[in-house]
């Protein structure tokens, strides 16, 4: 796990496989090898470099507590891509396809393709409303108790169906009980990057090839905030995969993982 200072901070990065370079972006509150449970292995396997990120805010990345903005987290990973020799594909999920997005705009040398899961180019009223509250919570230094925390995490990330169904609710709500994201000075700082963005104008200048990806059961980020972005992006393309919520590449890994394999190709 190398750590190395770029763009003022230390910045943790993960390396897997060889080949042409993937430089893939997590959201809000979660740790790069989050990818690795199932699109790293899926895109080594296809040929790839694939390398994942720890966002200013999560360490072993230092956590930059007193604050930054979405330009920063775009300047970390465009300095990581030079470190490593880009260009590079980009993928990013939720506050990650906002990084991709606004790298794509702001340093199209570095992006030869993107592809943004979950995404937004502007708040909806929801979510900037439970940002708010999450922000509270934190602030207040109030903790959830671990059950009720992971039940929240699921209404608000899963589909109806995998709610629905005893056995995978039951083993989604162990992992996010005993794997609930700490209440750090970091976290806090990421959840202050996105309020009150309107972007939607901005992408039309985006030149780099890109794919939105949209689940059809997101409550967090709803398809219609990803259609929003491929239709001012010129050129871009948007997919939807069903019966899945936020956590989509999680949830139905295998639809997530064929068009990440077949868009990257060249």
């Amino acid at each position: 796990m190398p750590i190395t200072e770029l763009n003022g901070i230390r910045l943790s990065y993960q390396v897997h496989g060889t080949g042409p370079l993937v430089v893939m972006v997590m959201g809000t509150g979660s740790p790069g090898r989050v990818w690795s449970v199932h699109q790293v292995p899926a895109l080594v396997a296809a040929g790839y470099q694939v390398v994942t990120v720890d966002n200013r805010g999560i360490a072993p990345t230092d956590e930059c507590a007193g604050g930054f903005t979405i330009d920063d987290m775009v300047r970390d990973v465009a300095a990581l891509i030079e470190h490593l020799g880009g260009p590079a594909r980009v993928v990013g999920t939720s506050m990650g396809s906002r990084i991709t997005q606004e790298l794509a705009l702001a340093r199209p040398d570095l992006v030869s393709k993107a592809v943004m899961l979950a995404t937004y180019g502007r708040q909806s009223v929801f979510q900037e409303r439970l940002g708010e509250g999450e922000k509270a919570l934190i602030d207040e230094a109030v903790e959830l108790p671990a059950k009720y925390r992971a039940a929240v995490t699921a209404i608000l990330n899963l589909s109806p169906a995998t709610l629905e169904d005893p056995a995978s609710i039951r083993d989604w709500l162990d992992i996010f009980e005993f794997s609930g994201s700490a209440q750090t000075p970091g976290l806090r700082a990421q959840m202050n990057v996105d309020r009150g963005i309107d972007r939607i104008q901005a992408y039309r200048q985006i030149s780099v090839p890109c794919l939105v990806v949209g689940f059809g059961d997101d409550r967090m980020t709803p398809t219609y905030l990803g259609r929003e972005v491929a239709e001012a992006i010129p050129g871009a393309r948007y997919e939807e995969i069903p019966d899945c919520g936020h956590y989509g590449y999680l949830e139905r890994p295998e639809a997530v993982n064929k068009l990440l394999v077949d868009y990257l190709a060249d």
